[in-house]
């Protein structure tokens, strides 16, 4: 009703001709953007030196064997067991990923499209089970195939998401079985 009142009495508000003004404040905002994009990559990276003695990931034997299982989803990364925000990124386990899964009697196989294969030696397989959430990443309950797996002195847990998520419970149970068998072996 105010702008009315003055447009009707003949004075208009003076145009925004301050420029320079404008440009600096969207050339300080780029620049606070990129030092913030900056940060999160230095603490990537930091996170990465911090977890260097972490040993090189595990290739596939030649000769896996015959596939038990198989699943194409997605890997949603790695974290220290138990601690469901504690992201692993060395050796790029933090990198998301298509992936292909294929479980043999040797272990597990990870084929990442675009980021590092690993395997995961049978003898390393600790557990699996089926969970809702691992570093940034939460689904509904069930959602997600967390592995647990020992890679030199560390427990890590490794989440996966079929695309088919009826899957999981099958991946579960023949994970555990393998798992149950092999310390049933050990046990002779």
């Amino acid at each position: 009703m105010t702008s009315a009142l003055l447009i009707a009495a003949g004075k208009e508000s003076a145009p925004v001709t301050d420029w320079a003004a404008r440009i600096g404040w969207l050339v300080g905002l780029a620049l606070f953007v990129a030092l913030v994009y900056w940060l999160m990559r230095e603490g990537w990276k930091w996170r990465g030196t911090l977890q260097g003695d972490l040993p090189e990931l595990p290739a596939a034997p030649d000769d896996p064997g015959p596939a038990r299982l198989s699943m194409s989803g997605r890997y949603h990364g790695s974290t220290t067991a138990g601690q469901w925000l504690d992201r692993i990124v060395a050796h790029g386990l933090g990198t998301r990923s298509r992936v292909e899964l294929t479980l043999t009697d040797t272990g597990l196989d990870v084929v990442r499209p675009g980021a590092t294969d690993f395997f995961i030696p049978r003898e390393a397989l600790r557990e699996a089970v089926l969970g809702k959430g691992i570093a940034g990443k939460v689904l509904t309950e069930g959602g997600l195939l967390l592995v647990t797996w020992a890679h030199g002195e560390r427990l890590i847990d490794s989440g996966f998401r079929s695309d088919h998520a009826a899957e999981h419970t099958e991946w579960v149970d023949a994970i555990n079985s393998m798992i149950n068998k092999t310390e049933t072996e050990g046990a002779r």
